[in-house]
């Protein structure tokens, strides 16, 4: 089981540097794929997906605004200007908007075909994952410089987890959420929040400020504090996403990462790390 874990995750690094480095319409595509799955995993877990064979006319709605805001973000990220990310916001909320109404257009002309805990359940995860996930290309997109910045979602939240393994190994006695993930320890957190803000240091220094432009230049407080509570951010993004297993009483979102389990599995913590760094980097930024 470690062998084919720790393969599959050597494969899923260089599959997202390969995409990270190509940017444009590949990462954007990759994304768009990644999303379609990790909606498809959590419809199945929560009940949306109520056992047919088929998609249901809520997960159909899901995987069109998927593909249309996937779409409306290429389009927009072209015309872009410098620095000027109001379009973004626009296709966010547009796409956000349109896809509530179009759930409550099929709630009502199905109804009673779906209860209303099934459409708030589509719609909440339509945001979860897809769209709070397409962060990872707005940063790519976003900034000259996006190539390296987009690292900074995985330092906070893979090279966190990492941090937080082997301090907990090492040293973890006080259980972090024995209910959720009683592998996790209280110390183990510290060492990532630690482990995260250092490593975000370093980057920062060593690779981010030495080939950036004036304008991107950080200074390392800011990007430590950065990471530091990026680390806390993905933690809680994945201490949610087993709350959501727990809830429905299921061991893995699916099988699609050997050794890893499915998207949700493997990207629960950087779902919630993306915006946050993007948010970050906006500030800190200018």
């Amino acid at each position: 089981m470690f062998r084919t874990r720790l393969l599959s995750g050597i494969v899923l690094v260089a599959v997202a540097a390969g995409t990270i480095v190509a940017g444009g319409l590949m990462l954007n595509a990759v994304l768009c794929a990644i999303s379609l799955i990790a909606y498809r995993e959590l419809t199945k877990a929560t009940g949306v997906h109520d056992g047919a064979k088929k998609v249901n006319g809520l997960e159909v709605t899901g995987f069109l605004m998927i593909v249309v805001y996937y779409a409306g973000l290429y389009i927009s990220l072209l015309r872009m200007e410098e620095y000027d990310r109001a379009p973004v916001y626009r296709v966010f909320m547009a796409v956000a908007v349109v896809a509530l109404l179009v759930f409550l257009f099929v709630y009502v002309f199905s109804f009673p075909r779906f209860q209303a805990g099934q459409v708030m359940a589509a719609f909440f995860e339509l945001i979860y994952a897809p769209l709070l996930l397409s962060s990872l290309y707005i940063i790519r997109e976003g900034w000259e410089q996006g190539a390296i910045l987009t690292v900074l979602v995985f330092l906070c939240s893979w090279g966190s987890d990492t941090c937080a393994y082997v301090v907990g190994v090492l040293f973890g006695k006080h259980k972090m959420a024995p209910k959720l993930s009683p592998k996790k320890s209280v110390e183990g957190g510290v060492g990532g929040v630690v482990g995260a803000a250092l490593l975000f240091g370093l980057y920062t220094y060593y690779v981010i400020n030495p080939v950036s432009v004036d304008q991107l230049r950080i200074d390392l407080l800011p990007a430590m504090c950065l990471g530091a509570v990026g680390a806390l951010v993905s933690m809680v993004g994945d201490l949610a996403a087993s709350a959501v297993k727990r809830d429905h009483q299921i061991k893995d979102y699916g099988k699609l990462i050997p050794g890893h389990g499915g998207i949700m599995d493997r990207f629960d913590s950087v779902i919630m790390a993306a915006p946050f760094i993007f948010f970050g980097l906006a500030l800190i930024t200018g």
